[in-house]
């Protein structure tokens, strides 16, 4: 394999200047035109087979390896997403987002502005890959909706035919210490599902509970029982995490509502547990709601589902990325409650998905912000390690396929 680390270091500079540029002008959704600019300026002049999307601002690439396009060479899909978040930028840095309301507040600009950097490393050395490379610049993670897209508009054929693996890499602003790498075999992050409920009963005066019935202790009965219903039916081997987000009744302190309403998510870890959840909790919403002489209207609406590694590409990714970064890479333990919509990707083929450090070297963990906060930094020192970390899985991917394939 090349020494993209010593390229990646020569380019650094580059593509650190670009993941400056995109932070400063973050776009939410999957509507990026401005992003998807920067992407389409940064990739002009190498040998790319560029393609947009329809449905939204996607940018999908593909790398010619070896002597050009062939039934049987291997594919290796890499993703970046490209989103922000509606989040008021607190960080004070300079080059601190310019959009009000707006931020890069889960390392997308990063993951932008690497895999950039991996189809520059790549594309040099295009003529030793035994195989193609599709390069997935995604929109909408953040709304859980942009993989899904993709998926829709070909994404995983736009070399031809189908993907062989697929790798995706996410900074983390706190969590791991700085430096460090982690992923694990089987499920990482959470399934997210969204439930929203209107309990209906009768308003009337705060003075006459009696003549009225009111809909606010079955609101307040239906969350104590969602989790108690949890915690009894489901093993803590694999768990489900709810979390009621809002719950809103009424205007005045005399009036008794007419409604209340509900928006919980729903987070699980397997595809059984989120199969039987949901008319468990169906069941007892209304269930409670009919005891009370209430009506419940439950819309449990399916989101992404659990981000599941294959075992294999994770002991292939221990040998790949652990030779590169030695002890800094280990196995997680966990996986975490997040959700991520490249695990619409990683059900439909082979793959795994990463996790590294963008907590700056020296700092103290105890200072740092989660994902999503309006404070959360990640550091520019892993973007050179980043990109070959991307190049490096992409390249001895497709030399491992081909050998296989004899």
């Amino acid at each position: 394999m090349p020494d993209y680390l010593a390229e990646a270091a020569g380019l650094a500079a580059e593509i650190t200047d670009l993941r400056h540029r995109l932070h400063r002008w973050p776009e939410i959704g999957n509507d990026l035109p401005r992003t998807q600019a920067a992407v389409l300026e940064a990739l002009a002049g190498l040998d790319l087979e560029v393609t947009t999307g329809e449905a939204t601002t996607s940018v999908t690439a593909v790398l010619r390896g070896g002597a050009g396009a062939s039934a049987d060479k291997p594919v290796v899909l890499l993703r970046g997403d490209m989103d922000g978040l509606p989040v008021q930028e607190e960080t004070g840095m300079p080059f601190a987002s310019e959009r009000d309301g707006h931020m890069h507040a889960c390392g997308h600009d990063v993951h932008t502005a690497t895999l950039v950097g991996a189809a520059k490393l790549l594309h040099a050395h295009r003529d030793e890959l035994p195989g193609d490379i599709v390069f997935m610049f995604q929109p909408g993670e953040e709304v859980l909706s942009g993989a899904n897209h993709m998926l829709a508009e070909g994404v995983l054929e736009a070399a031809g035919r189908t993907v062989d693996r697929a790798f995706g890499l996410h900074t983390f602003s706190a969590n791991f210490a700085p430096g460090t790498w982690t992923t694990r075999p089987g499920t990482l992050m959470a399934a997210s599902d969204l439930v929203a409920v209107d309990i209906i009963g009768r308003g009337g005066h705060g003075s006459a509970p009696f003549m009225g019935n009111d809909p606010v202790p079955v609101m307040a009965e239906v969350i104590l029982a969602i989790q108690t219903m949890i915690a009894k039916k489901f093993s803590n081997a694999d768990p489900i995490i709810v979390n009621v987000g809002v719950a809103n009744a009424g205007g005045a302190a005399n009036i008794i509502p007419e409604k209340c309403h509900l928006e919980m998510s729903i987070r699980t870890f397997s595809a059984g547990a989120r199969e039987r959840v949901r008319p468990l909790i169906t069941q007892l919403i209304e269930g409670i709601a009919s005891a009370h002489g209430c009506r419940a209207e439950v819309d449990y609406r399916l989101g992404v589902s659990p981000t599941v590694n294959d075992p294999e590409v994770v002991d292939f990714v221990g040998r790949v990325v652990g030779g590169l970064v030695g002890e800094r890479y280990s196995v997680l333990e966990e996986p975490l409650g997040g959700s991520e919509d490249f695990s619409e990707v990683l059900a439909r083929v082979p793959g795994a998905f990463l996790f590294y450090s963008g907590v700056p070297r020296g700092s103290s963990m105890a200072d740092t912000s989660y994902n999503h906060s309006a404070t959360a930094w990640f550091d520019d020192e892993p973007i050179a390690e980043a990109m070959v970390v991307y190049a490096a899985l992409a390249h001895e991917s497709l030399v491992e396929l081909s050998r296989a394939a004899g």
